[in-house]
This record gives C-alpha cells, sequence and structure tokens, in this order.
C-alpha cells in the first residue's frame, strides 16, 4: 500500500502537511534567512505531526507483515506430524517431520499395499483361516477381527478386515498368502522384505518395516512423518484401497469350514470419517511405544490434502486443526466424532 495514496489516511495527513508547507514558502520570500529558520523548525513540527497522525511511527502502530496477518499455526499434541498436499506433494505442514518413531498399526497401509500390487493378484481368492492366526492374536494381546479358524475369506474381505477393525489376524492371513517361502516362518518374512521393498522405491528412507502388523517386539518397525505422508499419498492413488479405507462399516458373509455362512460386521476404527467433512480416510494405530497414530485424508473441492499424526493424544483434533488451517474453515472447534458400537475393535 502506498503511504502517499489520496484514499488512505497517510496519504491524507501527508498531503495536508505539504499544503500547509507550500503556504509557508511563499509567506517568507522577502525574508530569506528568517524564513529559512522558521520554515526548518516548522518542517520538523509539521513531519512529526503527520507521521503521527497517519498512524505510521515506529514502534507505535507498524504495517502488518503477511506472516503477522496469516493464521497462527495450530498447537498440536502429536509429538510428530505431517500434511502435504496430494496432488502436488508439496509440504503444507510439519513437526519433528523426520524424527524416527514407531507407527503402531499404521504399517497395515503397507501390508494392503503390498497385496494390491502383486502381479495377478485376485480379490475373489478364498483363504483359510489357521488357528495359528487367532493364536498369534490372542498372544499379542493385539487388535483383531476375531477371524474363525477355517473360515474362508476372500482377499477383498480379509483387507476389509485388516483395515477397518485393524485385525492383526487378517494381516498375518495376507503376509501367509502373499509371501513366498516353503514355511509360515518364511513367507511372512519374505513379505515384510516386499514391504521394505515398496518403501525404498517410494523414498522412504528413514522407515523400516519389521513386521506385518506394527507389532515389534524390538522396536524396529519405525518411519517418520514425512515418510508416512509418501505411503498415505501412495495408498490414495488406487481406488480399492481407496475405497476400503473410506468405509466406515462392513458386512462381510463368509463360507465356514461346516459348509454354513458366517456374517461379519467390522467397524472402521479411524473416527474422523463421518466426523470431519470431506474426510476419506486412512488408517489407525496405538501402540504402548508408538502411542495413538493416524494416518488421515480429506478432500474438499479439488483440493485433497494427506496427513500424518504419530503419538498424539489429540489425534482427531490434531487432524481437524491441521486440515482446517489449510482449508480456511473451523470444523475441528465444534466437531463430534462418531461413535462405535459397543464391542467394536479400537485401535
Amino acid at each position: 500500500m502506498s503511504l502517499v495514496s489520496g484514499a488512505s489516511p497517510y496519504g491524507r495527513s501527508l498531503n495536508a502537511f505539504a499544503e500547509s508547507e507550500r503556504s509557508l514558502i511563499s509567506s517568507h520570500k522577502t525574508r530569506p534567512e528568517a524564513g529559512r529558520k522558521a520554515r526548518g523548525k516548522r518542517l520538523r513540527n509539521s513531519v512529526v505531526a503527520a507521521v503521527v497522525s497517519g498512524g505510521v511511527m515506529l514502534g507505535v502502530t507498524p504495517l502488518a507483515s503477511p506472516a503477522q496477518a496469516a493464521a497462527a499455526l495450530p498447537t498440536l499434541s502429536a509429538k510428530g506430524a505431517f500434511l502435504q498436499d496430494r496432488a502436488t506433494g508439496a509440504k503444507k505442514y510439519g513437526k519433528a517431520a523426520d524424527i524416527k518413531r514407531q507407527m503402531a498399526s499404521t504399517t497395515k497401509v503397507m501390508t494392503a499395499a503390498v497385496v494390491l500390487n502383486t502381479p495377478g493378484v485376485d480379490l475373489s481368492r478364498k483363504v483359510t483361516i489357521s488357528q495359528t492366526y487367532r493364536d498369534y492374536v490372542a498372544a499379542q494381546g493385539a487388535s483383531t477381527a476375531d477371524l474363525r479358524t477355517g473360515d474362508k475369506p476372500t482377499v477383498r474381505q480379509l483387507l476389509h478386515a485388516l483395515m477397518l477393525p485393524s485385525g492383526c489376524d487378517a494381516a498375518y492371513a495376507l503376509a501367509d498368502t502373499f509371501g513366498v517361502g516353503s514355511t509360515r516362518a518364511a513367507r511372512t518374512k519374505q513379505f515384510i522384505g516386499q514391504m521394505n521393498a515398496r518403501a525404498a522405491s517410494l523414498g522412504m528412507t528413514n522407515t523400516k518395516f519389521d513386521s506385518f502388523d506394527g507389532i515389534s517386539a524390538a522396536g524396529n518397525n519405525y518411519s517418520t512423518p514425512r515418510d508416512l505422508a509418501q505411503l498415505a499419498s501412495y495408498a490414495m492413488r488406487g481406488s480399492t484401497l481407496r475405497g476400503i479405507m473410506s468405509t466406515t462399516k462392513y458386512v462381510a458373509p463368509v463360507p465356514t469350514s461346516t459348509g454354513g455362512t458366517r456374517t461379519y460386521t467390522w467397524y472402521n476404527t479411524n473416527q474422523l470419517l463421518g466426523s470431519y467433512s470431506g474426510a476419506v480416510g486412512i488408517k489407525t494405530g496405538t501402540g504402548t511405544a508408538a502411542g495413538p497414530c493416524l494416518l488421515f485424508a480429506a478432500t474438499r473441492g479439488d483440493k485433497t490434502y494427506v496427513g500424518v499424526i504419530l503419538n498424539g493424544t489429540d489425534r482427531y483434533n490434531d487432524a481437524a486443526k491441521l486440515l482446517d488451517h489449510y482449508y480456511g474453515s473451523s470444523t475441528a472447534s465444534t466437531m463430534k466424532l462418531r461413535t462405535l458400537p459397543q464391542g467394536a475393535q479400537r485401535d
């Protein structure tokens, strides 16, 4: 903004000052020396008056800089966070963006991605549930889709069991099915190798997977907010996984070992879905060391953001505040989380 603009109060003050000086100069033409001294004193006094009345005296009312004019960034509970524009990959926000942290069940996004990128994958293929998968969940005290021994869900149904109730039994079944090897241990190990290979191809240089579900006794299953944002953006590319991640409830009729049908109903543990306008995914995670985690995405109009919350005690509000900041909205202040039915898996 010009300080001499006629529309500005600063401009009016300085214009008045200039007119006053022209009058002073005219009245003192016959007394050069005395006029110069008088004009000098009046000039100093007039400049001070003009600047004060215009409101631009330094230290009193400075003009706002773009940074001052912008809304303050939200304060988050998360120890690590990231937000990026999905279309361009441009970083919008980062907090401890490159600090490695455990990521809990957000790991399962990569589990699903590896399955869906298997050449010739058949989503209608049936997988027989082994008692081993149930024993594993019981031993770990892990989140479960409560898959029953001998039941034969399809790969598509297992992907829903993996991503909605965060079933570690489903993760085990998928790793055992899509890994390569002569033993279950060899197959799951090879599958985890595929997860790491995919991470490397995505440029996730600060990420290591040592499990198919996020459970890591050694603490060697870790990533960073920046890396996980890459994974989140990648997961949003495929229509199948994108559709699964945005589903709040899924009903799966599954053949049993006795020829009957068992109906499973799974609810998405991501409570941002159905609570924040435009939320379309992605995955929750919770662990003792990892704390509450969330990969999230939202679309409004033609703008989609993907983000990451790691170890955030208020993860949903953190995500909503970040999205609000860049959408220019105030949803977080009135957001009420979608409730999960009693007995539904929480992660």
